[in-house]
């Protein structure tokens, strides 16, 4: 018990610190640019946020989805661009699936990336249509006089808002999160789930992407890289998970992230049942 504290506890610490970068990151480029990254993003091509989330969100690890978190806390991304960008995101998994079967991997990574494309596309169009409230406590970022006075930014930006506002609320939730994932993992054998119809890994693959880990995936991926499952359990269980992707969000806004949750869950199950169907 003792080693599985100490390890959730280094996890979260790890995790945190890269949202605490990330999160720094987007305030000074934003801030000191004087607001070009929301130009970048919101301005010209309709299209363009969501291809530069997604494409974000397609790097591996889990620094795609950090950032993009950060982007739409900031409002400068939204909510179906995060939505999709959730969509591309693989995680540290993308490590393991270059190793073990990267051809694969790679048309796998350009799916995701389209999909995460057309998915916050259509995100946003229904959440327009069905006047979904979303992004409830987005901000954007002021540029002061005086953003490029480091002391300012010190006292304003990294402890008024970022440390003050998102850190420990970020921290908190990670820690919960990883913690009951462990216990879960070692004590109900998660990872040990099996059955002798195919069809049963896509709704578990759908239903364990749910979880903001990136650890519950790796079975799918050893289970492809096996043979033992087709392209559409793992296709499935990549648009549902995005890693560590979403432990941030949990702590920003809770409604916004089941709402993503349930719309790449049913993204995935769906796309996922017509490519079983079709024997893929």
């Amino acid at each position: 018990m003792t080693e599985l504290l100490l390890k959730t506890i280094q996890d979260t610490l790890q995790i945190t610190l890269l949202v605490i970068v990330m999160m720094i990151l987007i305030d000074i480029i934003n801030t000191w640019s004087k607001g070009k990254i929301s130009l970048l993003l919101q301005g010209g091509q309709k299209y363009r946020q969501y291809i530069v989330s997604s494409f974000i969100g397609t790097l591996p690890g889990c620094f795609g989805g950090f950032t993009n978190v950060s982007l739409y806390m900031h409002g400068l991304i939204s909510f179906g661009a995060l939505t999709g960008s959730m969509i591309s995101v693989s995680g540290d998994e993308a490590f393991v699936m270059l190793a073990l079967f990267p051809r694969q991997a790679l048309i796998l990574f350009a799916i995701l990336f389209v999909l995460g494309i057309i998915g916050g596309r259509v995100t946003d169009f229904l959440v327009k249509k069905f006047n979904i409230s979303t992004c409830e406590g987005c901000e954007e970022l002021v540029v002061h006089k005086t953003e490029k006075n480091f002391k300012h930014f010190l006292k304003e930006h990294l402890y008024g808002h970022i440390i003050k506002k998102h850190i420990w609320k970020i921290a908190l939730w990670t820690f919960g999160a990883l913690l009951l994932i462990e216990l879960g993992v070692k004590y109900l054998n998660l990872e040990n789930f099996t059955s002798q119809y195919k069809i049963a890994f896509l709704f578990l693959g759908a239903l364990t992407g749910l979880i903001p880990e990136s650890g519950p995936h790796l079975f799918f991926v050893t289970l492809f890289s096996k043979g033992m499952i087709p392209f559409s359990v793992l296709l499935t269980s990549s648009i549902v998970q995005d890693g560590h992707g979403m432990l941030p969000m949990l702590s920003y806004s809770l409604k916004d992230s089941i709402k993503i949750k349930v719309i790449n869950f049913f993204f995935g199950l769906i796309l996922g049942l017509i490519l079983f169907v079709f024997g893929i």
